[in-house]
């Protein structure tokens, strides 16, 4: 049962990674830094859309407008948070 709580903790990992990376890639794009012309960074772009639109757009659809300012993410990152906290708080019930 070890196994299972660090493979969930890994995976909750793996999902913030993802989260962040989006994030940030997105304020690059926002500032021409990055130009979603080029192959490798719309491959990424649009992969990390494709990967993270489901976990965002439900949150979207709960959260009032903002304008431009998406606080998805954030929620996404909250949610993962309190996730790991609620993991950590019972991992006797792993062993």
């Amino acid at each position: 049962m070890t196994s299972l709580f660090q493979i969930l903790m890994l995976l909750l990992g793996i999902a913030k990674v993802f989260i962040f990376a989006h994030f940030i890639m997105s304020w690059l794009i926002s500032f021409q830094v990055l130009n979603i012309r080029q192959p490798l960074v719309s491959q990424i772009w649009y992969g990390l859309n494709r990967l993270l639109d489901p976990v965002y757009n439900p949150i979207r659809r709960i959260l009032p407008s903002m304008g431009g300012l998406d606080l998805a993410p954030l929620v996404a990152l909250v949610v993962i948070y309190i996730l790991e906290i609620i993991l950590r708080n019972n991992v006797a019930l792993f062993y």
